[in-house]
């Protein structure tokens, strides 16, 4: 990306420039109190989910399994087989592979690491915490809580180049050389931010490619159902892939109901060869008697009375396409996509990846900031929170209102430009 602004003239800069000024100036003295921070659900998906009866799904007699598990009691280390076979028939996996829990997949995945750092992962050379160096390899942008994870556990953090179908291949296959390679975090459906797909291709080549023992991908297929067109294109099932190519054991893949039911409130899931399953329960023997069994009885019921996941989803895309249509479109007719920002158009997930001219992220967010509207922290979607072009931001279009979006996303195209022309004037901070 670059600056166009720069073509214009000294006289037309300065000009622009000055009015540009004067209307973050009326921006700062209204004073709001924005937030797009997160990609968090908003009141009304949360509203919808509670029409349903979230709340009252159980009566007092509602405690049984379909197998006769009595969900108030201790058992059933592995999650409910209803709920089991739920997430298996959606993940195209047995239900025996799938290990279901409590409410946050973050939580699952920092503990596998754990376990990695401790014992090492099946098929490895011992734990991870033996070895002089270990490092992990990260798609940037990214997911910032994955190199938050990673790097609060002493992995060296590794960035792999994003492309529109996924991670730079050649790049990864590459560093998987390095035997201090043990572990690499994805997001393959509506990555977070710029809700790339990952394709057939790249997914093969992760599936077959060469690489030390016991390195393993975190597949975080957090956003698995989350769609916002009506044909949508899916990224393949990643364990049969793998199991074909003779590494059933490379892949552990999460997923939750964090953004279907309530976000505090959900379930979590990970799905994995039998190899690694029997050595998770072994790991959670010792950390539990069982889930919250309760919990998971009751999204099931969610489901029953919703007419099942893909009608729930449908109500929570029906609230959230027009806010995703109304920051493209306001992007759009201000800057155009590929002047001064680009992005691709939101298909599903939760964020939209802004790419500014190279420069640019941090005084955006900034400017944003003193006139009330607050962005996540420019760098965040790369490890240790350096962007090398300080041009990435991550727009979290979801939990405010439609009103509150409109009024956020002027100030972010204000903020833009402002910036942009300041960056041209050669007076940018």
């Amino acid at each position: 990306m670059y600056n166009p602004y720069a073509e214009l003239s000294p006289a037309d800069i300065e000009q622009r420039l000055a009015a540009a000024e004067a209307c973050m100036n009326d921006w700062q003295k209204q004073g709001l109190n924005l937030d797009l921070t997160r990609g968090k659900p908003s009141t009304e998906q949360l509203d919808m989910v509670s029409g349903l009866g979230f709340d009252q799904l159980l009566s007092s007699t509602d405690h049984y399994a379909a197998d006769g598990t009595d969900c108030r009691n201790y058992g059933a280390l592995a999650g409910l087989a209803e709920m089991r076979a739920l997430f298996g028939g959606l993940l195209e996996v047995p239900a025996a592979q799938v290990i279901v829990h409590n409410n946050s997949s973050l939580k699952l995945m920092y503990d596998l690491v754990v376990q990695c750092l401790l014992t090492g992962p099946p098929g490895g050379s011992g734990p991870w915490s033996r070895l002089d160096r270990v490092a992990a390899l990260c798609p940037a942008p990214g997911y910032d809580r994955h190199f938050a994870l990673a790097a609060s556990l002493g992995l060296e953090l590794l960035p792999v180049r994003m492309r529109e179908d996924g991670p730079d291949m050649d790049q990864v296959e590459e560093l998987v050389r390095d035997p201090a390679v043990k572990l690499m975090f994805a997001v393959p459906q509506y990555s977070n931010p710029d809700g790339v797909v990952y394709s057939g291709t790249v997914c093969r080549r992760l599936a077959e490619m060469e690489a030390s023992p016991g390195f393993c991908v975190i597949w975080d297929n957090a956003y698995r159902f989350h769609h916002l067109v009506d044909e949508p294109e899916l990224c393949p099932a990643i364990l049969p892939l793998a199991a074909e190519a003779g590494n059933p054991d490379r892949f552990f893949e999460f997923i939750s109901t964090s953004k279907i039911s309530y976000a505090g409130s959900g379930i979590a899931a990970v799905a994995a060869s039998p190899r690694n399953v029997e050595w998770l329960l072994g790991s959670l023997f010792y950390q539990t008697i069982g889930p919250d069994k309760m919990n998971q009885l009751r999204h099931l019921r969610l489901l029953e009375a919703a007419g099942g996941l893909e009608a729930l989803m449908e109500r929570h895309a029906e609230l959230l396409r027009p806010k995703f249509r109304l920051a493209s479109d306001m992007l759009s007719a201000r800057h155009g996509n590929g002047a001064v920002v680009s992005w691709l158009e939101p298909r599903g997930g939760y964020f939209i990846g802004l790419h500014l001219a190279r420069g640019l992220a941090r005084a955006v967010v900034a400017e944003c900031a003193r006139c009330g509207v607050k962005l996540t922290a420019a760098g965040a979607a790369w490890p240790y929170g350096h962007d090398p072009e300080d041009s990435c931001l991550r727009l979290a279009p979801t939990c405010p209102t439609l009103t509150e979006l409109e009024t956020a996303m002027k100030v972010l195209c204000d903020a833009i430009e402002v910036c942009a022309l300041r960056q041209a004037a050669g007076v940018l901070s």
